[in-house]
């Protein structure tokens, strides 16, 4: 079967990738074609268009590229009508493959949305798309199942995808020798870094018995972080942000997926974010949740720190380390809902799960 898959970010790839290795195993004479990056370039899927090009993050940041985005559109549709795919896959990125798979759906192919848009947080009326052109929606959240349900839409919970990843990372030694680690995870987008980098830079700066190691995202190069650089002797570590989490006493992380695999891989975090002042402000009108972090929002309680926008100052930053470094309690409360966090989101192998969706799909 011909399988035409599009990611958009970082997380979307290394998903994306894992759940075309599981595809391939049901389906080896599967074809697969799309939009992703390295990891999923690794897998074997034909990237034909690479996610360093495709992340636009924040309403203010959207408009600003709004003719790029509408020529990537353009372009999508036109590689579909010459693939011709018996499926198509979506791997989050909402604000793109939303809007595709109305068009896609429209055309008379499957449609398979791998990780649920936050319709929980915001745009409710968004379920109204799933209901009308998603034919197979797999969420990776325990509560998004029964979120959907109560709106009368059926959906699929794989569990998420990040414990069987981390699982799996946690049996491999760690190929980075140091000891007393503080992980910087400043983001995998360019206005992530130029935001957030600097400040957790300066708020680590005094604390010289610690190895401090920035993990570099695999989709950036390494020049985006030099010019923060100049200044400080902290070593910028490329695709090993895994190995960094493996020995790292505690981390700064800026919101996303990172913030549940710093979870997973039980390190203290303080969670850190600056959006576009415009953005934000819009955001904050619209979004219905009370916290930003996975763990958070799971385990629906502040299990971490969030220090978001005009609470990330460096003072704010350099109390909530210390808090972490010298209060045993408060290291043994995490450590203990950071268990209760990886029980709620086991449930077997979520690419695994998620490829027989979509193979089955292909093949009705």
């Amino acid at each position: 079967m011909k399988y035409f898959i599009i990611a958009g970010e970082a997380s979307g790839d290394l998903h994306g990738s894992n759940l075309v290795k599981e595809i391939r195993v049901l389906d080896p004479s599967a074809i697969i074609v799309g939009w992703g990056g390295d990891k999923m370039k690794d897998a074997g899927v034909k990237v034909l268009k690479h996610i360093n090009e495709l992340a636009f993050m924040g309403f203010a940041e959207v408009v600003a590229n709004l003719w790029t985005i509408l020529q990537n559109f353009s372009l999508c549709k036109k590689q579909l009508l010459e693939f011709k795919p018996d499926v198509v896959i979506l791997v989050d990125y909402p604000g793109f493959n939303l809007r595709m798979t109305k068009w896609v759906k429209k055309r008379g192919y499957k449609t398979a949305y791998y990780i649920s848009p936050t319709v929980w947080a915001w745009k409710e009326n968004r379920i109204e798309i799933v209901k009308k052109y998603v034919d197979r929606m797999i969420c990776i959240l325990p509560f998004e199942k029964q979120f959907y349900a109560d709106r009368g839409c059926e959906v699929y919970y794989a569990g998420h995808p990040t414990v069987g990843v981390v699982h799996h990372e946690m049996n491999i030694p760690s190929s980075i020798h140091a000891n007393n680690v503080i992980a910087l995870l400043p983001g995998s987008r360019v206005q992530e870094i130029n935001k957030m980098l600097p400040i957790m830079l300066e708020a680590v700066k005094e604390y010289q018995h610690y190895n401090i190691i920035i993990a570099q995202a695999p989709n950036l190069d390494k020049g985006v972080y030099e010019p923060f650089l100049m200044n400080h002797s902290f070593e910028l570590i490329q695709h090993k942000t895994y190995d960094i989490l493996k020995i790292a006493k505690f981390a700064l992380v800026t919101s996303g997926t990172a913030t549940l695999e710093t979870a997973l891989f039980k390190v203290p975090q303080v969670v850190c974010y600056i959006a576009n002042p415009i953005s934000y402000a819009i955001a904050k009108r619209l979004v219905k949740v009370k916290y930003i972090s996975l763990v958070n929002l799971i385990l629906n309680r502040e299990v971490v720190r969030e220090l978001i926008q005009d609470d990330l100052t460096i003072g704010a930053l350099k109390k909530e380390i210390d808090k972490l470094m010298f209060n045993e309690k408060k290291r043994k409360q995490l450590l203990e809902d950071y268990n209760e966090l990886e029980s709620l989101l086991r449930e077997g192998g979520a690419s695994i799960n998620t490829a027989k969706i979509i193979v089955d799909l292909a093949f009705e």
